[in-house]
């Protein structure tokens, strides 16, 4: 199928043209470009040249009647994906485009002992001690240790949600523990302590808190007053990971080697069979990311269940969690290694050997990546 390029850069433009603004004054007939009218489509053709979506056909001609084949629309609408993340950013924002290359550019913060996963709430990143039974608040722009709270037993899983931070406690039973960021540190509120054992993996839906535990998964409903309203169902092996895609829960089963798909009442709609023991997955707006012991990282539709790629190399031995910063994906490996990938295309990236062991939960606060190094209780900052 071919279409003429007019009309198909016209569709390319106006996207454009939406997120980037209108081009500027025109130069010459229409910018370097000499069969070009000076009419209502010279703005559209010099903003995608501007951004580097087309180049033309020579230096100074765009051939505009030329038609377009797929495989050219393709380039088009990749490129002005990539724009439009790139310049978009919070990195784009504060001129901080750079990668981190090596181990003396990780800034490392000392937190509490055995760490496992970790949260930002887009200002502050939070991370539970399983071992110290404590959070520790840090700041993002430097490092800086804010505040620490007390009283949670087996601190393991943490997200930000409902304006509160909440945590789970993998005892016997386990814990949701519930933080409120707008008051001084101390002990925190514990809002249920009935969920199943050994509760690790939390995430939130926009009405409910699910955790995953070593044997089931729970789903705790807010309320008024404390406790909190509690359930609990079976039929996995070790369910302890779990991600929210916007419209369902995702549970990684690491004794099964699957995700299951789960509706708001925790029926199962779909399997996927992934690699061996799959960790700590992640949404990145359109895929599912599943990290698995075996070296791979599976890479699913959610509308489908389909594993669009299984990616491999790139620095993955004992892949355990994944963190999306709007452009890029990091795999963090307990050998010691972070690895990032282009998340639009799954190309990768390159990565970084730290030099520790241990490298667990990730986040994001959409400029750094923010790693919890299990082994020497730190979080990095890459």
């Amino acid at each position: 199928m071919t279409i003429s390029r007019s009309r198909g850069v016209l569709a390319v433009c106006l996207a454009a043209a939406l997120t980037a603004g209108a081009g500027g004054a025109l130069l010459g007939l229409c910018g370097p470009f000499t069969d070009v009218a000076a009419d209502v489509f010279c703005p559209f053709v010099l903003e995608i040249f501007y951004l580097g979506i087309t180049t033309g056909t020579t230096a100074t001609t765009y051939d505009p009647a030329s038609n377009v084949t797929r495989l050219q629309m393709a380039a088009f609408l990749s490129r002005t994906v990539d724009r439009t993340l790139q310049r978009g950013s919070r990195r784009a924002a504060l001129n901080q485009f750079w990668t981190t290359q090596d181990t003396s550019a990780i800034a490392l913060t000392t937190v509490g002992t055995m760490p496992h996963l970790v949260a930002c709430d887009g200002a502050d990143v939070w991370v539970p001690s399983n071992t110290d039974g404590n959070v520790t608040r840090v700041r993002a722009s430097d490092e800086k240790v804010l505040e620490t709270w007390t009283g949670l037993d087996a601190a393991y899983g943490v997200i930000s949600a409902m304006g509160k931070i909440l945590v789970s406690g993998a005892t016997s039973p386990g814990i949701l523990y519930m933080i409120d960021p707008s008051q001084p540190p101390g002990s925190v509120t514990t809002v249920a302590s009935n969920l199943g054992s050994a509760s690790a993996g939390i995430t939130f839906d926009g009405a409910r808190v699910w955790t995953g535990n070593g044997a089931t998964v729970s789903i705790i409903t807010p309320g008024a007053s404390i406790p909190w309203t509690v359930t609990t169902f079976g039929g996995f092996a070790e369910p302890n990971y779990l991600t929210f895609d916007g419209s369902n829960i995702w549970v990684a089963d690491r004794g099964q080697g699957k995700l299951f798909k789960l509706d708001s009442t925790g029926a199962v709609l779909q399997t996927v069979t992934v690699g061996s023991t799959p960790q700590s997955p992640a949404f990145d707006g359109s895929n599912i990311w599943s990290p698995n012991g075996d070296g791979t990282v599976s890479v699913i539709r959610p509308s489908t269940g389909v594993v669009l790629a299984t990616l491999t190399g790139n620095g993955l031995l004992v892949p355990a969690g994944v963190a999306f910063d709007g452009q890029r994906a990091m795999v963090t490996d307990l050998i010691g290694r972070l690895s990032l990938w282009k998340a639009a295309d799954l190309s990768p990236l390159g990565f970084v050997a730290t030099g520790l062991t241990g490298p667990w939960g990730v986040c994001s606060d959409g400029v750094n990546f923010w790693i919890v190094m299990n082994t020497t209780s730190q979080l990095a900052r890459f």
